[in-house]
């Protein structure tokens, strides 16, 4: 058996799951112990799942100490740093800073502000122009900055590159250019060396564990196991997923899609699409953020009842505060309903005028997930879905005939902490997942 645990910012939950049939053993959940070790929620977690069998191997993904803070340098901002903003979201960090075009002192001052826990250096395709790219490389490898730097440029500058960030003993890795053509967006290669470098410096330099082996059992960040996961559902369904995760302080949006037709062929856009990608929305959380989902309402022209902004800023306030009457209860699923459907909006439109919105009408299956969703009473959860799937008024092309289901046992960082090492234990846990969609 496999013990899987997400460190979430607030919760480390776990999945025990038997890897020979892909069955969940159970589960369990307990408050992140940050402050004193995070190995502590661990133990927590998995001794309340003693009862149920030891595991032979322990997998995690964190996102405790504000996880994967990613600064992005490149080119031209709507092109190779649109580019290197894209593929960090899907490798699962928080893109803190962008910076494009050639870095002057006060450019570098800004990018130590963001505070960094690593750099993506990007910066023209593959045997073009590399004078700016080479600019930034001396001016990283010259700053007071103790971040790491993955280097996914231009191919035929890496060498040099590589030389300048030596040369002053920076920490640095090379790896395949995330834009080696306009037109087309190359993740896989950056996105793997994002994830190595988490866990090579960054998480043991959190200080969330004090040598108890949690830089050992983490795996990766947890949007990007979550990704991984949302890849392998649709493996299994056949077909294009789209997943909502409406958590406290964000809403995350995961969508993996097969490109038909010319989309398959045709470049259009100059940077180019991620069929499998990540979203990530800061202002559309249940807490923290809670009357920025008001103020997007507004925008939106999504009508909320007059008791929202009054319960949203008294949960921003309190965030440990709960719904504990039928009127709070509605304010919750509005706020939740807004913070999905506002969030698959801006995930499903282009991010440019001279883009295409993605194409998410052949979605099959839409997944939702976040602790609103998997523990509200009766269907709320349900209803926001239906929301989702139901709303023709946002700009993009809403799915034409797509089933519906909460991740009620939250599996699925599990399914993508065992996609690499247990592949078919992976599929077959996220096989009930895939039922509405299987069924059809």
């Amino acid at each position: 058996m496999v013990l899987c645990v997400d460190v979430g910012s607030t919760f480390t939950k776990a999945v025990l799951v038997d890897v020979s049939t892909g069955d969940v053993r159970g589960t369990a959940s307990h408050p992140t112990t940050v402050a004193t070790d995070v190995m502590d929620g661990v133990d927590a977690v998995r001794g309340a799942l003693a009862g149920h069998g030891e595991p032979d191997e322990v997998l995690a993904c964190s996102s405790a100490g504000g996880g994967l803070r990613l600064a992005v340098v490149g080119y031209e901002r709507e092109v190779t740093a649109e580019a290197g903003h894209r593929v960090g979201l899907s490798a699962g960090a928080k893109v803190v800073h962008v910076a494009s075009g050639p870095m002057s002192g006060a450019d570098v001052a800004a990018l130590r502000a963001a505070v960094p826990d690593l750099v993506l250096l990007v910066g023209g395709t593959d045997g073009g122009n590399a004078d700016v790219l080479l600019h930034n490389a001396g001016r990283l490898a010259r700053a007071r900055l103790a971040a790491p730097v993955v280097v996914a440029g231009n191919a035929d500058a890496a060498e040099e590159v590589a030389g300048l960030l030596a040369g002053t003993g920076r920490r640095y890795v090379v790896t395949a250019n995330v834009l080696p053509r306009i037109g087309v967006v190359a993740p896989g290669a950056a996105r793997a060396a994002i994830r190595e470098a988490f866990l090579t410096h960054v998480i043991g330099g959190k200080g969330l564990s004090r040598g108890r082996g949690f830089a050992e059992l983490v795996q990766a960040p947890t949007p990007d196991a979550v990704l991984r996961g949302v890849e392998v559902l649709a493996e299994v369904v056949g077909g294009d997923v789209l997943v909502v995760d409406v958590g406290g302080a964000t809403t995350d949006v995961y969508s993996v899609i097969t490109p038909q037709g010319e989309d398959a062929t045709i470049h259009r856009e100059v940077v180019g699409t991620l069929w499998h990608a990540r979203t990530v929305e800061a202002d559309l959380g249940m807490r923290w953020t809670a009357p920025s989902v008001v103020e997007a309402a507004d925008r939106e022209r999504i009508p909320l009842t007059d008791i929202v902004p009054r319960y949203a800023a008294a949960v921003a306030s309190d965030t440990a505060r709960l719904a504990s009457s039928v009127e709070e209860w509605s304010a919750e699923e509005q706020l939740a309903s807004t913070a999905a459907v506002v969030a698959v909006r801006r995930h499903g439109r282009p991010p440019h005028p001279s883009e295409r919105p993605r194409p998410l009408a052949d979605v099959v299956l839409v997944v939702g997930s976040g602790g609103v969703l998997r523990h509200a009473p009766g269907d709320l959860g349900d209803r926001v879905l239906g929301r989702v799937t139901a709303d023709h008024a946002g700009g993009w092309r809403v799915p034409d005939a797509a089933s519906a289901r909460v991740d009620a046992a939250y599996v699925l960082f599990a399914v993508g902490l065992l996609a690499d090492r247990h592949p078919a234990a992976a599929a077959a846990l996220a096989r009930p997942l895939a039922a509405p969609a299987m069924a059809r």
